[in-house]
C-alpha cells in the first residue's frame, strides 16, 4: 500500500507514520511533503491508494494542490480546523479527524475509507466539492479563532481562547497565561493576535497586553489615569496605559 502524507508540522507528520504503522499489518510505503508544489510533483508522477492530508501548507492549502491536479485517491484530511468546515466534509470518500486526534480517532477514519471502497460508495473529490470545502474554509476563516495551536517539545496542543486570561508580547512571538496560571508559547506576534480574537472579549489594554474580560476579576484606579486588573491564572497584575483607559472604560459597559 503506497500512501502520500500532505503534512507542514514535522511532530504532526511523525504522529501519522506511527499510526499508520500501528494500523496496517500490511507493508506501507510513504512519499511525504509539507508544500503544495512538491505536493503537485508527487501526485503527478506517483499514485496513491490514499492521502492523509492537512489543509494548511507551507505554500498554501491542499484544496489549492487537489485543484490543480485531477484526484482519484481517497482522502483524509487531518487538521485543526472544524466549525463550519468540519460540516462541509459530510461528503462520500472523505473522512476528517480533527487535531489532536487520538489513536482512536485516526482508527475510525481508516476505517471509513476502507468501508466505502468495499461497498463501492466512494466519490472522488470533485470540483463542486472543492468549492464547497473552499467556501467553508472562508467562513471558518472570517469567524474569530476559537483556538490556538501551540508547539511543545513533546508535540502539539490545543488552547482554547475562552480559557485564556491574559496574551503578552514577547519579541516576535506572545505568551499566553490561561485561567490556570499555565503559559502558552503563540509564534504570532500580539497585532496578529488581537485581530483574530473577538473585540467583545478580548481588549487590547497597552501595547504589549490583551485581556479576556470574562477573566478579570478586579480592576483598581491608578495614578496617571491608568487602571490595574486582575486576572484569572496571573500573579501579576495588568495595567491600561493612559491612552486606553477611556476607551477601555466604555469597552467594559458595552
Amino acid at each position: 500500500m503506497k500512501i502520500l502524507i500532505l503534512e507542514d508540522e514535522i511532530p504532526a507528520y511523525q504522529k501519522l507514520k506511527g499510526l499508520l504503522s500501528d494500523f496496517f499489518a500490511e507493508e506501507v510505503t510513504h512519499d511525504w511533503s509539507r508544500s503544495v508544489e512538491a505536493g503537485k510533483v508527487f501526485l503527478e508522477e506517483g499514485q496513491y491508494e490514499l492521502i492523509l492530508s492537512d489543509i494548511q501548507l507551507l505554500d498554501g492549502t491542499s484544496f489549492e494542490l487537489f485543484e490543480s491536479v485531477a484526484v482519484e485517491s481517497p482522502i483524509i484530511f487531518c487538521s485543526a480546523h472544524d466549525e463550519y468546515l468540519f460540516e462541509a466534509f459530510n461528503t462520500n470518500g472523505i473522512a476528517y479527524v480533527l487535531k489532536p486526534y487520538s489513536k482512536n480517532d485516526f482508527k475510525k477514519a481508516i476505517e471509513k475509507y476502507q468501508s466505502l471502497f468495499k461497498q463501492g460508495n466512494y466519490q472522488r473529490l470533485n470540483d463542486s466539492t472543492l468549492k464547497e470545502l473552499q467556501h467553508a474554509l472562508h467562513e471558518e476563516q472570517a469567524s474569530y479563532k476559537k483556538r490556538f495551536v501551540v508547539k511543545r517539545n513533546k508535540g502539539i496542543q490545543l488552547l482554547n481562547v475562552a480559557e485564556i486570561s491574559l496574551v503578552e508580547a514577547s519579541g516576535d512571538f506572545c505568551m499566553a497565561t490561561d485561567a490556570s496560571g499555565k503559559r502558552h508559547p503563540i509564534s504570532q506576534n500580539i497585532g496578529s493576535i488581537a485581530t483574530q480574537v473577538s473585540p467583545k472579549k478580548f481588549f487590547r489594554i497597552n501595547r504589549s497586553q490583551l485581556v479576556n474580560i470574562d477573566h478579570i476579576e478586579n480592576i483598581e484606579n491608578h495614578f496617571k489615569n491608568r487602571l490595574m486588573i486582575t486576572l484569572t491564572g496571573c500573579k501579576e497584575k495588568a495595567m491600561t496605559s493612559s491612552a486606553t483607559t477611556s476607551e477601555f472604560r466604555k469597552w467594559l459597559e458595552a
